[in-house]
């Protein structure tokens, strides 16, 4: 019993303690951001190469029945904490949050076009491939809670945090259509698609197999 009573006393203090260093009129949640893991990695441009030959390369599904709120998003992924959120604590150095999850503080690069950032409202979370892309290419068949999966992959390279700028240029857009402006991006742009797409099922056309293929030959140089 001394013993129990000791560990007891032990941890309030420790409490104690805590609640006095902390700094004052600072929200519990600003401390650090809800989930600290890097971005996804692709696979290799050899593992991609594959994954490309195996696609299914077919004409685009028609767009009859789109709907952006058949992938539901953003989803609660911890607490108050929704896919957005945790993106842009993910992918950003020095991420404060707010009482609400939300991104108070911290700096961003934007990887498409090179930019840095130190406002959240500035930045977009980009769906690799995009939402219309999907089921342009084999969504349309998919039921709700596999769209809901889609569009809110963590565990995939499937989001990203950009620039708002270069998230509304590419749209929709394949990329025999639309690419990063930064070429340096080109590798790690190709071999994301690229997975996304295999990992889903997905198809492409054949400009896009192409354009594809000749992004991943950047990989080399």
């Amino acid at each position: 019993m001394p013993r129990i009573r000791w560990r007891r006393a032990a941890t309030a203090a420790a409490l104690c303690l805590s609640a006095v260093l902390a700094p004052a009129g600072l929200p519990a949640a600003a401390a650090s951001p809800p989930v600290p893991h890097d971005l996804p990695e692709p696979p290799a441009a050899s593992a991609a190469r594959v994954e490309l030959a195996d696609l299914t390369v077919e004409a685009p599904h028609s767009m009859a029945g789109y709907s952006r709120a058949k992938f539901p998003h953003w989803i609660k992924q911890m607490g108050t904490c929704d896919t957005r959120e945790v993106v842009l604590s993910r992918d950003g150095q020095d991420v404060k949050t707010d009482d609400q999850c939300r991104a108070a503080s911290g700096h961003w690069h934007s990887a498409y076009d090179g930019k840095d950032f130190t406002a959240a409202g500035q930045l977009d979370i980009d769906h690799m491939v995009p939402l219309a892309n999907a089921w342009r290419s084999g969504a349309d068949a998919w039921n709700t809670d596999r769209r809901k999966q889609f569009a809110n992959d963590l565990t995939n390279p499937q989001l990203i945090a950009v620039s708002a700028s270069s998230n509304r240029a590419k749209g929709d857009q394949s990329p025999d259509q639309w690419r990063p402006p930064l070429n340096s991006y080109w590798c790690s742009y190709s071999r994301s698609w690229t997975h996304i797409k295999h990992l889903y099922g997905l198809s492409v056309t054949q400009s896009e197999q192409d354009t594809l293929a000749a992004m991943l030959d950047t990989c080399d140089r």
